[in-house]
């Protein structure tokens, strides 16, 4: 990848695992526990926290406005139900100069899943790229493949191509971009 998915770039920073994870200059991922620090919301001028877990209940603070996607972290999860919804209430916060804090409970899956979706519908990024992107801005994510598979179809139904695929593995079904990965794990 050789630029910013942002119009205008970010600069480079430390990844961050334990803060919050800056994608855009307007989007940024998040575990729970950081989107309730109060100070790194306002240190980061975050306008609208999305959460998208059943578990974490959100801090709330006035002048930041909340929602809400109650998705568990199960791969039989309808996720792609919001890949829509959240991509466009995302893009309109940056169109009103706002900034977004996309969590869950850890900042991996859901979150991850959704900034992905995000970056295909908006910033006309593929599946790989949004995933490579996002994953040099917060290193730990990683989608359950539940939401792989519902990615890999919007990527599908927004660009009529595929970047990513599932495949088999000794560990069952997985994107192809962790071959690799699972091909260390598992001894000869």
């Amino acid at each position: 990848m050789t630029a910013s998915p942002c119009a205008s770039p970010v600069p480079f920073r430390q990844p961050s695992v334990s803060g919050l994870s800056q994608i855009t200059s307007s989007l940024y991922i998040s575990s729970g526990v950081a989107a309730n620090n109060r100070l790194m919301l306002s240190s980061n001028r975050i306008s609208t926290v999305i959460n998208v877990s059943v578990e974490v209940v959100s801090a709330l603070y006035g002048d930041i406005h909340y929602v809400q996607v109650p998705v568990a972290d199960t791969p039989t999860s309808r996720l792609c139900d919001f890949f829509d919804p959240i991509a466009d209430h995302i893009h309109s916060v940056e169109m009103k100069q706002g900034r977004t804090l996309l969590h869950c409970a850890a900042g991996v899956s859901r979150s991850a899943a959704l900034c992905l979706a995000y970056l295909m519908k908006y910033h006309a990024m593929s599946l790989l790229d949004a995933h490579t992107w996002t994953k040099s801005c917060r290193p730990i994510i990683r989608p359950n493949n539940g939401f792989w598979e519902q990615l890999i179809h919007y990527e599908f139904q927004l660009f009529g191509r595929n970047t990513v695929r599932m495949v088999s593995s000794p560990v069952g079904m997985i994107p192809d971009i962790y071959e690799k990965e699972v091909r260390l794990m598992i001894p000869l």
